[in-house]
């Protein structure tokens, strides 16, 4: 029965969406303790979760509409509208408690991805801005391979 297989994959989504918030949640992690090394690491395995999901999305997509099919409804019924018309009270609290706790996740999720982004807007702020303070000092080399400072540096022994 299409019911109990999109069931299944509605578990098996929500279990992605899991994985996802604690991805994005390591990822934050690494941002706040300035492990900025690691981040393509905690990136890729975001990408990876993500490409998960979107595959879970479609097949979950396939199975509404089959369900949808069965029940008479439009193939392009929402988990809601399934939900709403379920011929047994079991399934519509089945669909309804699915659909709640997956629009959560979601909730949860784009706050972490926002709180990410705002923690990567400062340390990329914070690069530039060390970045702007460094190049003055820094200088720049001329053809004989030295800084075009006029004073260079020079070691002191104060107690000469």
């Amino acid at each position: 029965m299409a019911i109990h297989e999109l069931s299944a994959l509605l578990w098996r989504e929500r279990e992605l969406l899991d994985l996802l918030t604690f991805k994005l949640e390591e990822e934050q992690l690494l941002l706040t303790a300035g492990k900025s090394r690691w981040l393509p690491h905690g990136t890729r395995e975001v990408e990876q979760v993500l490409e998960r999901l979107s595959k879970a999305g479609l097949a979950r997509a396939v199975e509404v509409a089959a369900v949808a099919q069965q029940w008479g409804l439009p193939a392009d019924s929402s988990l809601g509208e399934l939900a709403a018309a379920a011929p047994d009270e079991a399934w519509t609290g089945i669909l309804s408690s699915h659909l709640t706790a997956m629009q959560r996740q979601t909730a949860a999720i784009q706050e972490l991805r926002d709180s990410n982004e705002q923690f990567l807007r400062a340390a990329v702020r914070s690069t530039q801005e060390t970045a702007a303070d460094l190049k003055p000092a820094a200088g720049t080399y001329d053809s004989h391979g030295r800084t075009g400072e006029a004073s260079p540096s020079r070691l002191f022994d104060q107690k000469l």
